[in-house]
């Protein structure tokens, strides 16, 4: 059952629009009057990233009339692998004003704005008010929920996406949606997130850069779907791509009603079930400092360094062991000439590899398990690339 247009019409077309989006009005899909719909709409995009890149620029491209763009980080040399709303000159800039520009210089109908507040559960719902709906190009699980569950306060529907090396995932969410649609949310996926470290970022797994351009550019036909009410939505399906197989299947996800309506069966279910066991202790975090002052006593630890062999040529803690993150989640034997009589550190970029390392290796029986903090971002002295690698 085709939904219906999320966006009134807005005025009539001027001659310049009319030549400017006249392969759309070619389309009975879409026409004058879905054009009009597009240049009333008004969307938040969250993160000028690797997803936030592509949906921006089609999304302005297709004459969405108001844009709100959030993001609270700077341009890196390594984002423009595959964040192509940048270029090499914005490196050091804040992404908003090098998204902001490109918007602009692409298509002058946009009223694009950007917001550099770090979106968390707290200003949200106030960031996302006033908005048809959401894109969320995010990377971390705080900025995801606290984005989701403010769409379900707000009633609004939620394009979401996540990738992963060379697979995606993409859905749209919405637990207001009109009756007899499917309303789900992303609390019906997954409930709680996941722990700390146990999903690495593309900054620690890496990503192929055609795969975030190729599922931005679908975020981006979802949301005018939404907007204009024609085709199938992805609500209730979330779509899997795997792009070296070269394949996509869907999975069904069935909502379960409306925010208020889970939170009060979470509520009652609390009172009517025990509580849950205490949570596993997450593993101890070792400063750079530290880690210095006790490479040079007597109780050294053993120092395992879990990132890919390319990166080491970067520089290494003295002393430290290779051994890649993949060889420790996936294959026992790796862990086999680990001691178990000395402390561990585990060492990536910025950490979250190192933690996924060390909750393989506590699942092994290891127990004396550090992860040093910041990664070796924060090491302030790499050692020239001298390491043993298993």
């Amino acid at each position: 059952m085709t939904l219906p247009p999320l966006v009134a019409p807005g005025p009539a077309l001027t001659g310049d629009q009319v030549s400017r989006y006249s392969r759309h009005l070619l389309m009975p899909t879409i026409g004058e009057g879905g054009q009009r719909r597009l240049l009333a709409a008004n969307i938040a995009v969250i993160g000028a990233g690797g997803l936030g890149s592509p949906s921006l620029l089609y999304l302005a491209g297709a004459g969405v009339g108001r844009i709100t763009v959030v993001d609270d980080d700077d341009v890196d040399e390594t984002n423009l692998q595959r964040q192509v709303i940048h270029a090499t000159a914005d490196v050091g800039r804040p992404k908003i004003d090098s998204a902001l520009e490109r918007v602009r210089a692409l298509n002058p109908d946009v009223v694009i704005t950007g917001v550099s507040e770090h979106l968390d559960a707290d200003n949200a719902t106030r960031i996302l008010a006033d908005h048809d709906l959401v894109l969320d190009g995010s990377d971390n699980f705080e900025t995801r929920y606290a984005v989701a569950d403010a769409c379900d306060e707000l009633g609004i529907p939620l394009v979401w996406a996540a990738v992963y090396r060379t697979e995606a995932h993409l859905t749209v969410f919405w637990t207001a949606a009109p009756q007899d649609h499917p309303a789900p949310g992303l609390r019906d996926l997954f409930p709680t997130p996941p722990a700390p470290g146990s999903v690495p970022a593309c900054g620690d797994a890496g990503v192929v850069g055609p795969l975030v351009g190729q599922v931005g550019s679908m975020m981006a036909t979802e949301a005018i779907k939404l907007i204009l009410g024609v085709g199938a939505p992805l609500l209730g399906r979330l779509l899997f791509i795997d792009v070296l197989a070269a394949t996509q299947r869907e999975i069904p996800i069935v909502g379960r009603g409306p925010r208020r309506v889970r939170e009060a069966a979470a509520a009652a279910a609390a009172t009517a079930t025990p509580p849950p066991a205490e949570a596993e202790p997450s593993v101890s975090l070792l400063s750079p400092a530290d880690l210095a002052t006790r490479l040079t006593g007597a109780d050294t630890p053993f120092v395992i360094d879990v990132r890919e062999e390319h990166e080491l040529v970067s520089g290494i803690v003295p002393g430290a062991v290779h051994i890649p993150v993949a060889a420790i989640t996936g294959d026992p034997a790796a862990s086999a000439g680990i001691p178990s009589d000395r402390d561990i550190v585990l060492v990536c970029r910025a950490g979250p590899r190192a933690h996924l390392a060390a909750t393989a290796l506590r699942a092994r029986g290891l127990e004396r398990l550090f992860v040093l903090e910041g990664g070796m971002l924060a090491w302030p002295d790499p050692t020239p690339l001298t390491v043993e690698t298993r």
